[in-house]
């Protein structure tokens, strides 16, 4: 298991409130740490607000509307900053497989193949993610108890016999786009992610 330990933690004021960042890594001068966001009113005796975000710098840093990531991620840091609560933000781009894999990707459904099946004839698993370090970091933050916001099943399964108590799922849905209405749908129907892409989805944020 490789170590990971708080190298450095700061107040970061954000649009969404302030925050404590705290950065992870097996050493100091790791360039890609796993980051932490705790917002400022989260109350460590009650179920805390949990994110886990896994790296999209398309969405994230871009704006791309190829994925709900983006979208994702503001609405974690709005809800975090405002109940308090914590954001877990994971180096791992593209599901796991590198940001360089996902442009790839990206060329392949765009001849056609859906997320799952450019991943796969990459020769990746659909998805490579790993949520290990994300507990790890939680019980650094001495987190007992958490309601995750996620859509995703495996994020909830990750939880069990983890020692971190998951009271309940909070559905993070964003309204889809005609660019990401694919990418959703495959989410929903192969991976088993809790989205509701009906007509009449009121999940407008």
């Amino acid at each position: 298991m490789v170590p990971l330990e708080r190298q450095a933690e700061t107040p970061l004021p954000t649009p969404h409130g302030l925050f404590r960042i705290i950065a992870y890594a097996d050493e100091e001068n790791n360039p890609m740490p796993h980051i932490a966001m705790v917002g400022e009113k989260t109350d460590l005796s009650q179920p805390v607000l949990v994110r886990i975000h896994s790296e999209c710098m398309t969405g994230d840093v871009f704006g791309s509307v190829r994925c709900d990531c983006g979208e994702q991620l503001q609405e974690a840091m709005r809800r975090t900053g405002k109940e308090g609560g914590v954001i877990i933000y994971l180096r791992q781009e593209g599901r796991g497989i590198g940001l360089i894999n996902k442009m790839k990707a990206y060329n392949l459904q765009d001849k056609g193949l859906n997320t799952a099946e450019a991943n796969l004839h990459l020769g990746f698993e659909i998805d490579a993610r790993d949520y290990d370090i994300a507990i790890r970091m939680l019980k650094d933050l001495k987190v007992k108890s958490i309601k995750l916001m996620t859509n995703n099943p495996e994020k909830v399964d990750s939880f069990i016999s983890s020692g971190i108590r998951l009271v309940d799922r909070i559905p993070l849905e964003i309204t889809p786009r005609q660019e990401n209405y694919g990418y959703l749908k495959t989410k929903q129907k192969l991976m088993g992610h809790m989205i509701d892409l009906s007509a009449d989805n009121n999940n407008h944020h």
